[in-house]
């Protein structure tokens, strides 16, 4: 889990408005550059794909580096953070590069927080792969995301309005942020990823940190016995089709092949020119040719 340095007590929640032909509803906090929360993309995109008809995902930032006053877990500073992406890269089997923090370190989550609050006033698909492509750009490719220039790139390949974007951002979705840090705390969050299971009578279940796929699932059928798994198409142009980028991780767990062998096929479909391949010092990500 990637750790707040605020010190805060657990509660339960009971707020929320349920959408209406969905049974569970997801209150999932996490932030742009927590790497536990890359660390379980593979389990929420399978998520999505078995049980997205009976749940309902609202993502709220938490604000995991205001700025260099944090300190929590050995981190008080940028080059601490290069070395533990490197681990935790290995740890969760996702591509990660820490040098990031030695060459470009952000100063603060905040501006990426930010921006993809104001991605969710316009879209909130689009809001969603926004969140994936700052992801991307930050853990695989480097690049400093609390920079406009950044999330502005970002913004125009998963199709939002970059002037509205701007707008939203120096004025409304500061205060949707704000909004969020106000309910975390209520919540009691303390880290990331934290996900909140909540069915229509306001019954909770929690699920902190990186768990494997069968916690998130658990979660779901304790509040919902009745939720059915949905059979999905597991070839890779259909799972390429719906999530154009994934590690050798997520494609395993996406379409079941053992890990061992999914990065052999994923390499073997880039040989072909099926799918580029974007390589770090810390594993890789296949991508679909348009």
């Amino acid at each position: 889990m990637c750790e707040t340095t605020d010190e805060t007590t657990n509660t339960s929640s009971k707020n929320t408005v349920q959408s209406a032909n969905k049974t569970v509803k997801l209150i999932y906090y996490t932030d742009p550059i927590c790497s536990s929360c890359w660390g379980i993309e593979p389990q929420l995109r399978k998520l999505k794909l078995e049980y997205g008809n009976a749940i309902d995902m609202e993502y709220r930032m938490g604000g995991l580096l205001p700025d260099w006053s944090y300190n929590s877990g050995g981190i008080g500073k940028p080059s601490d953070v290069a070395s533990h992406w490197d681990e935790v890269s290995l740890h969760y089997d996702m591509p990660i590069d820490g040098d990031l923090w030695l060459e470009d370190p952000l100063d603060s989550s905040y501006p990426p927080s930010i921006a993809f609050k104001a991605a969710q006033y316009q879209d909130q698909n689009k809001a969603q792969l926004f969140m994936r492509k700052i992801r991307e750009m930050v853990f695989l490719k480097k690049k400093n995301i609390a920079k406009w220039e950044h999330l502005e790139t970002a913004a125009r390949k998963v199709g939002l309005n970059v002037e509205q974007l701007k707008t939203d951002f120096e004025g409304k979705a500061k205060e949707a942020f704000a909004e969020d840090l106000k309910l975390g705390k209520k919540l009691g969050v303390r880290g990331f990823p934290t996900i909140f299971f909540i069915d229509q009578a306001g019954h909770t279940e929690t699920v902190y940190g990186t768990r494997p796929y069968a916690f998130y699932e658990m979660a779901i059928l304790k509040l919902n016995p009745n939720a059915t798994k949905s059979e999905y198409s597991k070839n890779w142009e259909t799972l390429f089709s719906t999530y154009p980028s994934l590690t050798a991780k997520e494609y395993a767990e996406l379409s079941g092949t053992p890990r061992n062998e999914s990065e052999v096929i994923l390499n073997d479909l880039s040989t072909k020119g099926c799918l580029s391949k974007i390589t770090t010092k810390n594993g890789a990500m296949w991508k679909i040719k348009k």
